[in-house]
């Protein structure tokens, strides 16, 4: 008996993620993961305890379905502390499983099929087809290297009538680009001429390098009431299984978000919201520590990978370094991606994943280095091997 085919023509019109299943091979050859950005290291300390304490207080049914209270409050207090904005945690926060669901709940309240979404490419794999779930077009911009900037008469020509949105990751992965004041007010200018919605993810907002500041894009003129914010605990906090994101818009965008999110996930898990709100009044050298933290590990990193024959982009921001092997293969990344960790152990991710379908292949793979110095230690090995 002949069957239809099972999966829909969305489904169809993309793949499974490249990340994950890099770091599915890395465990099949048993090798050094650098692949997906999730810390092999523990989280602090203090929201472990507060994680335990809440479980033992038997925090174990629903917490309100867009945040519990005493989180709310304290993304209010953290967003008011470190930029100034007033944020009403009864209107204007949605607290999402992740901030991947955030994302895919931003995009399915505000885009209709048809819509198009703006994308700068390279982006995070997410968000090509989290747009294509909506029934949105993806417009590409292109991030150009060295500095990954993008042409503004090639962003102005991206917005048309059929313009939604446009997805701005500042920090970005994967280039580690911070996109920079003057970048931001072209983006709002266009966003504020066209009435479009501006989606930021800001993941990475506190993990900076080398003086680079991070500007939220809402406390620009004209944004505040046109942006939607995405974030959330894992990066931050070393806590990428937890699972809490949260999204901040006005209270007209927030109503659409909570829908969503109400019948996607009903919530997040209650006890883990209650350890991240602790944490979020935690005292701000954390913050100072973390980018020192990462900064010696991205050093690290980078000049090995100089040493091995890699062309590398300094980051300014996240943990991620995009490296040109063109000097050491004429493989493409793909290949290249697999020949490392099959044949020596190491799992990146390749460049193209990050890049809209058809593009040529930019011969760059990219590494994570949120890992203890020891699994730096055993990636260095396999490097200096080649």
């Amino acid at each position: 008996m002949l069957l239809k085919n099972r999966e829909s023509v969305k489904a169809q019109s993309f793949g499974e993620s490249v990340i994950r299943g890099m770091t599915r091979l890395c465990r099949e050859y048993g090798g050094v993961n650098l692949s997906q950005g999730f810390p092999d290291f523990p989280a602090p300390l203090a929201i472990k305890e507060a994680a335990c304490r809440a479980v033992m207080a038997d925090v174990n049914q629903y917490a309100v379905t867009w945040g519990a209270p005493a989180l709310r409050a304290a993304i209010v207090a953290k967003t008011r502390a470190f930029y100034g904005l007033e944020i009403d945690g009864e209107t204007e926060i949605t607290v999402t499983c992740g901030a991947t669901e955030a994302m895919i709940s931003a995009l399915l309240a505000t885009v209709d099929p048809g819509d198009e979404v703006i994308i700068f490419a390279p982006f995070y794999e997410n968000y090509g087809p989290d747009a294509i779930i909506c029934g949105a077009v993806p417009r590409y911009v292109e991030l150009q290297a060295p500095d990954w900037s993008f042409e503004v008469a090639e962003l102005e020509a991206a917005f048309t009538e059929k313009t939604r949105a446009i997805i701005i990751n500042t920090p970005h992965n994967p280039t580690g680009k911070v996109f920079s004041q003057a970048e931001l007010e072209v983006i709002a200018e266009l966003c504020c001429r066209h009435d479009v919605l501006a989606i930021t993810d800001e993941i990475y907002e506190h993990i900076l390098y080398d003086g680079a500041r991070h500007l939220p894009l809402a406390k620009l003129p004209g944004m505040a009431e046109r942006t939607i914010t995405i974030n959330g605990i894992s990066k931050t906090y070393s806590v990428t299984g937890w699972r809490i994101g949260y999204c901040l818009a006005a209270p007209e965008i927030t109503a659409g978000i909570r829908k969503v999110h109400d019948f996607l996930t009903v919530g997040a898990p209650a006890p883990l919201q209650e350890a991240a709100a602790v944490m979020m009044g935690c005292e701000l050298d954390y913050y100072e520590n973390l980018a020192k933290f990462y900064q010696e590990k991205r050093d690290f990193l980078l000049e090995v990978l100089t040493a091995a024959g890699f062309h590398c982009q300094v980051p300014l921001g996240a943990y991620y370094i995009m490296a040109d092997f063109r000097g050491l293969s004429e493989l493409s990344d793909l290949d290249f991606a697999h020949y490392l960790v099959k044949e020596k152990g190491l799992a990146s991710v390749p460049g193209s994943s990050f890049l809209p379908p058809g593009t040529p292949d930019s011969g760059q793979i990219r590494f994570c280095f949120c890992k203890t110095d020891a699994t730096l230690q055993a990636a260095a090995e396999r490097l200096r091997r080649l």
